[in-house]
């Protein structure tokens, strides 16, 4: 029987039970009480026509017609029936009322009825109320999956954009939901399991959301901590609870987000085989594939790390399919954008092809991020459509952190965070194979005094030796422009965040990258995949100390390279810091005029309906093979604690 028709019979009792009591107690119009003296006063003196006498009770009329009543004292009055008689009055009685053995059984019964009615209401709110029974205090092994109708579901593939080849993938489970036949008779079955992996941000939900949308089914979504709790087999009963569930709204789709959280590797040292998070993984493994089959169920993960996920959760027959879902490219931004900007109006200056180039290795939540944000800054002022200066903003915003102008800096810390970026853009301007500038700009952000932005023009998985050795070559640009003009006592603690960037960049050339001869093509410690407490060398101290000999000799051929296109061109340095110091914020076409020591043409308008979109070197890295990939931003800040988050694009 189901939740509401119990709901509707319990009420149905209760409304028979309260309609009979108030039949039984329903009384007509109750006539004028009158004490019980002027009651025998009105007899003697012969006003009184009959009376009905019940219990203590007398009814009784006047012999003008009016009723009247009155209680008799309980007391003892033998001279009442004496005085009616002689008094000529009509006297009746009244039967004592008599309620069927219905209602005397129901009045007796009231209050335990009554007490059973209170103890399941409390019982049914300890449950968790009468919504089926999910999140009260006696709920423990019950499911917390949240159930969306197919009617409930909105989200189609034309919602998700920047990610086709994972669409693809997912694009036969759809079809399978809604004709397992066509499958079938060729002997196929519907996969039990897809694991979506990738990086944050990615879309992953979204896309089983679109999944579950396109094939019309239920939906049931959880998270992998909302198995896990303090007492020992909570979390497999929710499993087997979850299961059962979906086993009744078959076909439907099981959505389990960050699914690491439960299925990392057992036998890990985290309280051996007994631990809340083994059983709940192990009664996880058994209904995914075990003897009872589910079919008609689908299991979509998504993780973040399936590297940490245990292998029998990993192997055909429970996830089926592993599906990376990575970070779009430039023509997956572009799509993305489009995705996001239906509900925001626009100017006819914005170019999405250009956005997406300027937003190297954003996330589909990065992007949308950026549009919500230029959005912001157009209210902010009082603008009916966003234009290309609020994207700009908020690009520059969300890469670099909030400009802070009310930051008060010297003349003198100023002239040196100029001199600095100044050093950073005509390094990367010079040195071969460097992505090209956008901007350089003197304004603080965040925690950085200045910054000098660099994008490609176009998508990079892949980084060779002379550009990497360029990155090494402006990221010392800055230190070394402050040490030709304050000489090396002059020099500052800004670049700290440089120097940390090009030591690990050079570090990971020698150990990761097999970039120098004397070292050759091995791998020197592999602290990623180390076990915790192991540590990740794996070479003797002589090995080390080459190690150390290689990084510094690639440091200090940067370092040296740097110096030299400094001092051959220390005309363009001052030039740009006095750019700089006049309109703190320079383009790439500005950089350009300085290099080749023109007039800097004054900043970019950009209301100006002749805007050129194609022009100022925006562009996208990914850099997929570059695991310590190097930032696309030369952010310069003032030294911070050892600890502290390294900024950048």
């Amino acid at each position: 029987m189901s939740e509401m028709a119990k709901n509707l019979i319990l009420w149905v009792i209760i409304a028979a039970v309260l309609l009979s009591i108030f039949q039984n107690f329903k009384e007509g119009p109750t006539p004028p009480t009158m004490s019980y003296t002027n009651f025998v006063d009105e007899v003697q003196n012969d006003r009184v026509r009959s009376v009905i006498i019940g219990g203590q009770i007398i009814e009784g009329e006047h012999h003008d017609g009016t009723r009247f009543r009155t209680v008799r004292p309980d007391v003892l009055d033998t001279g009442m029936m004496k005085d009616l008689l002689n008094h000529s009055v009509n006297v009746e009685g009244r039967e004592p009322e008599k309620s069927s053995i219905w209602m005397q059984l129901l009045m007796a019964a009231f209050p335990i009825l009554l007490i059973l009615f209170i103890f399941m209401f409390f019982m049914r709110q300890m449950q968790g109320g009468a919504g089926g029974g999910r999140g009260g205090p006696m709920s423990f092994g019950k499911s917390k999956a949240k159930l969306l109708s197919e009617d409930q579901i909105k989200t189609t593939f034309a919602d998700v954009a920047g990610v086709d080849e994972a669409k693809e993938d997912v694009g036969e489970l759809v079809e399978f939901l809604s004709d397992p036949s066509k499958f079938q008779s060729l002997g196929g079955r519907i996969p039990r399991g897809v694991l979506l992996s990738g990086p944050p941000g990615t879309g992953k939900t979204l896309l089983a959301k679109a999944i579950a949308g396109e094939a019309r089914v239920p939906f049931f979504s959880i998270s992998g901590s909302d198995f896990v709790e303090m007492f020992v087999g909570v979390g497999a009963s929710r499993v087997r609870d979850m299961f059962e569930q979906a086993k009744k709204q078959a076909p439907c789709i099981i959505f389990i987000d960050e699914i690491d959280a439960v299925g990392r590797t057992r036998g890990g040292g985290y309280g051996g085989g007994n631990d809340e998070r083994e059983q709940t993984l192990n009664q996880l493994l058994v209904e995914m594939d075990g003897f009872e089959g589910n079919d008609g169920v689908i299991v979509i993960a998504a993780s973040n790390r399936p590297d940490v996920l245990d292998q029998a959760l990993m192997r055909p027959g429970r996830f089926d399919r592993q599906i990376y879902v990575g970070l779009p490219d430039i023509r997956g931004r572009e799509q993305i954008l489009k995705v996001h900007v239906r509900k925001v109006p626009l100017d006819e200056s914005v170019d999405l092809h250009v956005i997406a180039r300027g937003t190297p290795g954003f996330s589909g939540a990065d992007l949308a991020n950026l549009i919500n944000e230029a959005a912001l800054f157009a209210a902010r002022s009082n603008r009916r459509l966003v234009t290309t200066e609020e994207f700009e903003k908020a690009r520059d915003k969300v890469m670099m952190g909030a400009e802070r102008r009310s930051m008060v800096m010297s003349e003198v810390e100023k002239t040196n965070t100029a001199y600095h970026e100044a050093g950073h853009a005509i390094v990367g301007r010079l040195t071969p194979e460097h992505d090209p500038i956008h901007k350089v700009s003197i304004i603080p952000r965040g925690r950085a005094l200045g910054v000098t932005q660099f994008l490609p023009e176009e998508d990079q998985y892949s980084m060779s030796k002379r550009k990497l050795t360029s990155q090494l070559c402006s990221l010392y640009g800055g230190r070394i422009a402050e040490e030709l003009i304050h000489g090396l006592d002059g020099v500052t603690t800004g670049a700290s965040n440089d120097i940390e960037r090009a030591s690990q960049l050079a570090r990971s050339m020698v150990t990761r990258w097999g970039l120098t001869e004397k070292m050759g093509p091995i791998l020197y410690g592999d602290e990623e995949s180390a076990m915790p407490g192991q540590g990740g060398k794996n070479f003797s101290g002589a090995t080390s100390q080459l190690i150390d000999e290689e990084v510094r000799l690639i440091i200090d051929d940067s370092y040296a390279r740097s110096t030299t296109l400094l001092k051959e061109n220390i005309d363009i340095l001052h030039a740009m810091k006095d750019a700089l110091m006049e309109f703190e914020t320079i383009d790439a076409e500005q950089v350009d005029d300085l290099m080749e020591r023109r007039a800097v043409r004054p900043p970019r308008d950009w209301h100006d309906s002749d805007f050129d979109h194609s022009s100022g070197g925006t562009g996208a890295s990914s850099d997929a093979d570059v695991e310590a990939e190097v930032s696309k931003t030369d952010v310069d800040k003032p030294d911070a604690p050892i600890g502290d988050p390294v900024e950048g694009s």
